[in-house]
């Protein structure tokens, strides 16, 4: 049986019901801004790696910190993650240092680490913002597809018990623009899904990069204390 319907894409959604086209309307919304975040995350990060790697080069390079705090505060980038970590932690060094005026003992020396870590905890939670609203549109994004779907077969069907012959042709342009909405519903969900888990794994390998760099710093700190003591 052939349907002379225009099913096409265009024709679907501007038939739809005006409920059904309100699914559709917050879809396409969720999906533009899931993209928007993506591509403003995607950058962030590759930032924030090239200045770590860069950053991580001129720390092991280097055997004089108190110039690199002084370069490195002088430059400071936005996206200079590691950088703000290093700093933090070297100023809180320079700070006690210079009020207790002898070497600084194990307990003032976790101080520097405290500090270290507490950069470290806002620094994450810049780079982990808006990963929120992608776990939420992937998520939620297919069942309000599906809200769609239903609400437009359900009024395909009432059509259909008030039609006095039940056809494909009667019933297959409801059904078709019910199924848009869970069309939608995928295409906004499914870029949302594979770019958080993608930017989770690269936020576990830069935190782990964060959190072995405050270690590293620490033990330099407390195995040749009285050099940068004298420098700072």
């Amino acid at each position: 049986m052939e349907v002379s319907h225009n099913l096409s894409f265009l024709v679907l959604i501007s038939n739809a019901s005006f409920l059904v086209q309100c699914v559709m309307a917050i879809l396409l919304a969720m999906s533009f801004m899931s993209w928007w975040y993506i591509f403003r995350k995607m950058f962030a990060l590759r930032e924030t790696v090239e200045q770590t790697d860069s950053f991580e080069a001129g720390f092991l390079a280097t055997s004089d910190l108190p110039a690199l705090y002084d370069t490195t505060v002088k430059s400071q980038e936005p996206s200079a993650s590691l950088s703000r970590i290093f700093v933090s932690g070297f100023r809180e060094f320079i700070k006690r240092t210079k009020k207790s005026g002898k070497p600084l003992s194990t307990a003032q020396l976790d101080g520097t680490r405290r500090a270290m870590r507490a950069t470290y905890q806002r620094e994450m939670d810049r780079l982990e913002s808006n990963l929120s609203f992608l776990a939420t549109v992937g998520s939620v994004s297919p069942y309000i597809g599906l809200f769609g779907t239903v609400w437009g077969i359900m009024n395909s069907f009432r059509g259909l018990a008030d039609a006095g012959q039940a056809t494909l042709a009667s019933v297959a342009p409801g059904i078709a623009e019910a199924l848009v909405a869970t069309a939608m519903g995928l295409f906004a969900a499914i870029p949302a899904v594979v770019s958080f888990n993608h930017f989770v794994r690269h936020l576990e390998r830069l935190s782990r990069r964060f959190e072995s760099f405050i270690e590293e710093l620490s033990n330099t700190l407390q195995t040749e204390p009285e050099t940068f003591e004298e420098a700072a």
